[in-house]
């Protein structure tokens, strides 16, 4: 699946937003979840973030 078709069925169309104003706000939250919680087809299960190496905390 394309992220635009994930932006727009997971997060765009995903709730019923009084305005576009609540729909943005409630975006920096989902981008969090898709990058760091949400496992990907492509990834073989893992999120985004576990393959970004040099991350705050994990150099040794």
């Amino acid at each position: 699946m394309s992220l635009n078709r994930t932006l727009l069925e997971e997060w765009a169309h995903a709730h019923e937003y009084r305005s576009e104003a609540e729909r943005a706000a409630t975006y920096p939250a989902w981008l969090h979840i898709y990058n760091h919680h949400r496992g990907h087809t492509a990834l073989k299960g893992k999120s985004p973030i576990q393959f970004v190496p040099n991350l705050r905390g994990q150099n040794t």
